[in-house]
């Protein structure tokens, strides 16, 4: 670890709290956590540090099961480690609407704003500002920073983030399309621009990047010289691509044919949509890229059908993101399925070849690490590159905790 100290990373997640002790400049982590099920009597915290090169990991039982409650219990024990200084407490918020265009530390108006979006996002906000409470009540003399999902989306011009719907939605309810994973594709833009320019000489002020980010959760970003200017998700992560149990774009007629039918009220329509549609509604069999190739291979018909929409629904939303560039000079892949499912790479390039896109077996096989310049996985050609970039959010929430703290 470095002398300077580290960050503690929270991250309160609608049934989970995640957090980190993170170096910001190593990307070392002394300490993280894994709360799960929170809020119900079988909440549990598992705590690994690590020192030396080894790690032990512990698993406690919160005195209080709220996210804020199970927090505190972390944060507590936390204190009690011989651990290197604390430099301040950075946040994942999910939700900064139009307010937050950027990271911000948090004071009591801050806070109060990020409950006031809650509407926008009941899931995550309040479990974002029960983390922010709990973190400012153990430790008051730290400075604490909101690094907000939505932010890095505040750049999208205006005709890319508005509905054709009625005015009066936007203007007073604020329908509009926020995005989401702002900090992933942030983080491995800014990363894949570096590679770029130290082994091609690119320019990073005109570099045209799509940066997918495919995990349980996907998304894809169009980004001009380092600014979003477009992406899937919109108001709620829902829209955009399929996930991995979530539909992704859907006819909102949709909702009104099954509230019709079955009776079910628009909230549990949208909870399916949320919880029991994408990869798993359509295998019938799971959520996870990894078992549904390995039953696709054994010829299971639903896995190969959830694996084909999937992927073509990717490619469709990568290629329409290339309107919002004016061309193509990578394609950015990142996540758990991004960064490690070779057959879903190899599937959406193939998908994607018009654009000049052509896999390389070997390097894909390697995920790109080998390849030069680093995280390329398409042959040597006039066309756009293909890479795999790894993405670290809570690196870059320690980056900008630190940031604005040495500013005040």
């Amino acid at each position: 670890m470095s002398s300077s100290g580290s960050v503690v990373v929270v991250n309160c997640g609608s049934s989970s709290v995640k957090l980190a002790l993170v170096d910001p400049e190593t990307g070392e982590r002394a300490l993280s956590c894994l709360g799960e099920r929170i809020g119900s009597p079988d909440a549990v915290v598992h705590m690994t540090t690590t020192s030396g090169g080894e790690s032990r990991t512990r698993t406690i039982t919160p005195a209080a099961t709220t996210h804020r409650g199970a927090l505190a219990h972390v944060l507590q024990r936390l204190l009690d480690l011989d651990l290197p200084p604390l430099l301040g407490v950075g946040h994942r918020v999910v939700q900064g609407g139009s307010v937050f265009r950027g990271s911000v530390r948090i004071d009591d108006r801050v806070l109060g704003q990020i409950h006031e979006l809650s509407a926008l996002a009941p899931l995550h906000n309040p479990a974002n500002a029960s983390g922010i409470e709990a973190a400012r009540a153990v430790l008051p003399d730290l400075e604490h920073v909101a690094v907000f999902d939505t932010a890095f989306h505040q750049t999208m011009p205006e005709v890319n983030y508005r509905y054709a719907v009625p005015a009066r939605w936007y203007e007073e309810f604020g329908v509009r399309r926020y995005g989401m994973h702002g900090t992933s594709h942030r983080f491995v833009s800014q990363r894949a621009a570096q590679i770029l320019t130290e082994a091609d000489g690119r320019d990073p002020a005109t570099l045209k990047t799509v940066v997918a980010h495919l995990g349980n959760g996907c998304s894809a970003t169009a980004v001009l010289g380092g600014r979003s200017v477009d992406t899937t998700m919109g108001l709620t992560p829902l829209e955009g691509l399929v996930m991995g149990t979530r539909s992704g774009d859907l006819d909102p007629a949709v909702v009104e044919l099954v509230a019709d039918r079955t009776g079910e009220s628009v909230t549990e329509i949208v909870r399916q949509l949320n919880s029991a549609s994408g990869l798993l509604a359509l295998s019938g069999l799971s959520n996870d890229v990894r078992t549904l190739s390995g039953k696709a291979a054994e010829g299971h018909a639903g896995a190969r059908l959830a694996l084909e929409v999937f992927v073509h629904r990717a490619a469709k939303h990568v290629a329409a993101l290339t309107v919002s560039l004016g061309g193509l000079d990578a394609l950015v892949l990142t996540g758990g399925i991004g960064e490690n499912a070779v057959n879903v790479r190899s599937m959406l390039l193939a998908r994607l070849a018009h654009l000049g896109l052509v896999e390389d077996p070997a390097a894909n096989a390697d995920h790109g690490r080998g390849s030069t310049p680093a995280g390329r996985i398409t042959v040597s050609g006039p066309g756009p590159l293909a890479m795999v970039v790894p993405t670290d959010e809570e690196l870059l929430i320690a980056r900008d905790t630190v940031a604005l703290v040495r500013q005040h």
